[in-house]
């Protein structure tokens, strides 16, 4: 599995570098330390997975993420914050990235969270999920409209992917095997014209299709 490490604080840099360094089966192919950098090295190495700060000099990450975005590449960027960038965070994504992580999140967390954006699926802090969507999203016409165009067996996977939930957990609430929701996840994912999983809660909540503190 390769990374990138796009970070303009060395101790960070090196910290991350060395969790990944001795992990078996992740390789680190390229830093950068601002977002030109970033764009530059994701276009060379190809990799599988991004690690984005979101303030750095010359281009942000949120700018950077949405740049590799637009350019079809299939790398996953993972937004690296910290308390109080609740904004930035929330713009970065709706940039396409998808998903977001505290720099000081436990190693043990940050492996599993470059597992699970390399196949897809989305990295939801949880500490943060709730004051995101409380602040920053409201429902809009436009993606009540894209909504609208789902079948009802297609409106209730998309409920369960903007709470956050994986195939198995869909699977096992809706009755059907995890195989046949992948494939429902995929023709929603494509009518709605979103790029991963990550998307999908965005839009649940801007939508008020999910509404904070509601379970149905």
């Amino acid at each position: 599995m390769r990374v990138v490490i796009a970070d303009d604080q060395s101790l960070i840099v090196t910290g991350l570098r060395l969790i990944l360094d001795s992990e078996p089966g992740i390789e680190v192919v390229g830093e950068a330390v601002n977002g030109f950098q970033a764009v530059t090295v994701v276009d060379r190495e190809h990799p599988d997975v991004i690690l984005m700060d979101i303030r750095m000099p010359e281009l942000d990450g949120i700018e950077a993420t949405r740049r590799i975005v637009e350019g079809g590449s299939t790398t996953r960027v993972l937004v690296l914050t910290t308390f109080g960038e609740d904004e930035l965070v929330f713009a970065a994504m709706r940039a396409g990235a998808s998903g977001f992580l505290l720099k000081d999140v436990d190693p043990l967390d940050l492996i599993h969270a470059i597992r699970v954006a390399a196949r897809g699926d989305s990295v939801l802090a949880p500490e943060l999920v709730r004051r995101l969507v409380e602040r920053f999203t409201a429902p809009s016409a436009e993606s009540l409209a894209a909504i609208s165009s789902l079948t009802e067996r297609e409106r209730e996977i998309f409920w369960h992917l903007a709470r956050g939930r994986t195939n198995d957990e869909i699977g096992t609430h809706l009755f059907i095997s995890p195989a046949t929701v992948k494939t429902h996840v995929s023709r929603v994912l494509a009518k709605l014209g979103l790029r991963d999983r990550t998307q999908a809660v965005v839009l649940g909540y801007e939508s008020g299709v999910v509404v904070p503190g509601r379970k149905d």
